[in-house]
């Protein structure tokens, strides 16, 4: 264990890290912390065949160990195999605390923990609202039942975001007095300004923009997107739509775009999204469910109004009739809060203030990483 005066050593599990807001907050985190406090170890799994590795591809400079048969899809050998190679790593890191990630890890890493080393504390992040729109009733139900039993033997939970604490404790998953509520932090906005980024993009000039940024995949509902679309075109409401990212309905989505002569460009998968956020004007979320949404954070330190579906953690970010607009998720509801602001210069840029003044207070990275520090030190 770490004596007076030497760093804290933190094991970090992660089931996989494909590119999106986990893989971006950890990365964030293993990069930035001073050595002299944590000395950190991050394992990983395997991203699924049709996911890019953000550490092969973007965060090519953080450190890691691989575990291949750590996976997301459930496989009683992989998983038997995963769970010894944990073990493997817990015994000759020797870590003061055990940092898990994401369900698979949280599972496989917590018992590895408690039979490697089990007097190492054990500390839990549930970073996405998981309860909700992202597995089959059966797998949720299983899911619950073992975080039942998990909560009980860790040491801390943590919960990116109030409302995915709050409908935690609501199944029963741990004690409120177990929980700390964290928000993600990210590093200061590139600001490009506005002529540039649109001419980099090769957009209109004048006009106004709303960015949809994230991954085109059911729980994003890209379909309800492009109803919205519809729907402002019908109202001859003067905005067109820009689609930063990709997946599985990219086709689905692009072939609709085509057929219905909607007004948006698709820019496809951006290494960097500075130009997107920089060109935009107003920044959309229309998700069925949500963690505390990066893309949102995003949005706001480029000074955007936002407007999003009334779902998961998004409160934490989007202050409603302050920051932006939250909405009931349909198209009518979000057309409103879109026109509003297309017809509105002064609240596009009332709102887009306000919510640069929040992400600086509440997101930034200084916080996450001080938060994390004090949680192991408090350990």
């Amino acid at each position: 264990m770490s004596r007076k005066g030497e760093p804290i050593r933190v094991l970090h599990i992660v089931t996989r890290m494909n590119t999106g807001g986990v893989a971006v907050l950890l990365a964030n985190l293993i990069r930035n912390f001073d050595p002299k406090d944590i000395e950190a170890r991050l394992v990983v799994g395997s991203c699924d065949s049709s996911e890019e590795d953000y550490l092969e591809k973007i965060a090519t400079d953080v450190p890691y160990i691989k575990v291949p048969a750590l996976q997301r899809a459930i496989s009683p050998s992989k998983d038997l195999s995963a769970f010894f190679a944990l073990i493997k790593q817990i015994r000759e890191f020797r870590p003061d605390v055990i940092h898990t990630h994401t369900s698979k890890a949280g599972l496989l890493g917590r018992f590895a923990g408690m039979v490697a080393a089990p007097r190492t504390k054990r500390v839990h992040t549930f970073h996405g609202h998981l309860l909700e729109g992202y597995f089959s009733k059966f797998k949720t139900t299983l899911l619950i039942k073992f975080e039942l039993l998990l909560a009980k033997k860790t040491h801390r939970l943590i919960a990116m975001g109030t409302q995915v604490k709050s409908d935690l404790l609501n199944v029963g998953i741990g004690k409120d007095s177990k929980y700390s509520v964290f928000y993600p932090g990210l590093t200061p906005a590139n600001v490009i300004p506005k002529v540039q980024a649109r001419t980099e993009l090769n957009l209109d000039l004048t006009g106004i923009y709303c960015l949809f940024v994230g991954r085109l995949t059911q729980i994003k509902r890209p379909d309800r997107l492009l109803d919205t679309v519809s729907e402002l075109k019908q109202r001859n409401v003067d905005v067109k739509f820009v689609i930063a990212g990709d997946g599985e309905l990219t086709d689905s989505v692009s072939a609709r775009v085509s057929k219905e002569d909607l007004p948006v460009l698709m820019l496809g998968w951006q290494r960097d999204t500075s130009a997107a956020f920089s060109s935009a004007d107003i920044m959309l979320l229309c998700s069925d469910n949500e963690a505390v949404s990066l893309v949102l954070i995003e949005g706001s330190q480029h000074s955007l109004p936002l407007v999003s579906t009334n779902v998961g953690a998004v409160g934490d970010v989007v202050i409603d009739h302050s920051t932006g607009y939250l909405t009931e998720p349909n198209p009518i509801a979000l057309a409103d809060a879109i026109e509003k602001l297309v017809r509105d210069a002064q609240l596009r840029k009332m709102m887009g203030e306000a919510g640069k003044a929040r992400a600086a207070q509440y997101f930034s990275l200084d916080r996450m990483i001080k938060d994390h520090v004090d949680l192991y030190r408090s350990l």
